[in-house]
Formats: structure tokens, sequence, C-alpha cells
């Protein structure tokens, strides 16, 4: 069965503070984003590895590639103007039948062992998503103030979510809409179940600069 993995770049500095988007920010000697590709590669050495940037970055890339003597072959697509048309694009390149997990660029700490559960899962229900149980106290808010939710029916959703490329492929050619926070939303909108798998709590998202911290000191110890 034919893997693939489509890792979707499009975040900018902005948050970070920096004019450099944060998924080219160096960690551990080099850019977020090799990392993450490389968590990939390591779990599979024939898995198709499609990386998605922005049109004004993919040069970027190409120079970063070539600094820091970037071998792990993938391939490049330009996005779109959201997550949903960028995703999109990059399953344009992964037209066989098979399995493909779509992460976000900058979760550089995924564990080889969330992958593997994510691939298998995917393979047997048709797709999977990793999730952690919320370890804090919730409200919602209504109309009259809030209330509290209980945590133990709430999870929080991580990347990779793993598909089967048909199943995928085509969820993503229904029109967009708000809803669409990620892909399981995507495909459960076709009216499919969502089948969920245990992540890791490391996978953590880089958005601040205080993630950088965090990610500096998890990524010696993630396998």
């Amino acid at each position: 069965m034919t893997l693939y993995a489509v890792i979707v770049a499009g975040g900018s500095g902005k948050r970070m503070g920096s004019d450099i988007p944060k998924q080219f920010l160096e960690l551990g000697g080099k850019p977020v984003l090799m990392h993450t590709i490389e968590r990939f590669s390591g779990f599979s050495s024939a898995i198709r590895i499609i990386v998605v940037l922005p049109g004004d970055q993919l040069a970027i890339w190409q120079s970063l590639v070539a600094e820091y003597s970037f071998t792990i072959p993938h391939m490049t697509v330009r996005g779109g103007s959201t997550r949903f048309s960028s995703v999109k694009n990059g399953l344009e390149l992964a037209d066989g039948d098979g399995l493909v997990a779509i992460h976000d660029g900058v979760r550089p700490l995924v564990s080889t062992a969330t992958i593997r559960r994510c691939f298998e899962a995917a393979e047997k229900y048709g797709n999977a998503v990793p999730v952690v149980s919320n370890t804090g106290s919730l409200r919602l808010l209504t109309g009259n103030g809030s209330m509290a939710v209980s945590r133990q029916h709430i999870m929080v959703v991580q990347t990779p979510q793993v598909f089967r490329t048909g199943l995928i492929r085509n969820a993503y050619r229904q029109d967009y809409c708000e809803e669409f926070t990620d892909d399981a939303t995507v495909l459960e909108k076709t009216g499919i179940p969502i089948h969920l798998v245990d992540g890791n709590r490391e996978n953590i998202k880089i958005t601040n600069p205080e993630d950088m911290l965090v990610a500096a000191a998890l990524l010696p110890v993630i396998s």
C-alpha cells in the first residue's frame, strides 16, 4: 500500500514576533520543517512526502534545503489562500490508492509510535485522528455567562490525521465552509465517522515563542 504524507506549512511569524515564517525558524540546528519531514522519513523510507508552502516561500525553502544540505526526498506544491485549499492542492499529488497522512508542518515532535498508530488504524478503519486528553478545567461560554464542562468528554485533536486516499480526496471536493477546522471535520461532513487513536502529549503545534522553548527541551527525547 502506498503511503503519503502531506505536510502543510503555511504559517507566518507574526505570533512568534518574527519576520521569519515559523516553519523556517531554527530548532536544534535546523529549520522546524526539516525536523517534521524527518519524523515521517524515519517512520518509513518509502513514504512519499509532499510539502505544501505559500507560493512566495517556495524559493526560500529551496535555498534552505541547499544551505542545510537537506537530502530527504520530497515534493513541493504551492498552497492556497486557506488551509482547506492548501490541503486540496497537496492531495493532488497523492494520486494513488493508499493511505495519506495530513500533518501540520510546525508539529516537529510527533512520535514514530503516533505515526504508526495512525497508519495502522486508518488501514483498518479508513481514517485515524490522534488525540490526547484535556488535563485542565473547562468552561463553556453561554448567553448567560459560562458553565462547567466535563473534561472526560473533551479531547484535544492533533495531527497527523490519516485517511484512505480515495475517501479524503472525495471529501475535499466539497465546497469550503467555516466549520472545517481540520481534515477530520471535512471527512465527517460526508457522513463517515471518525476513528480516534492515542497521540503523544509532546506533539505540540509551535505557535508562540514559548512553544519554541518547549520544543527545544523536548526534541532530544522524542523517538
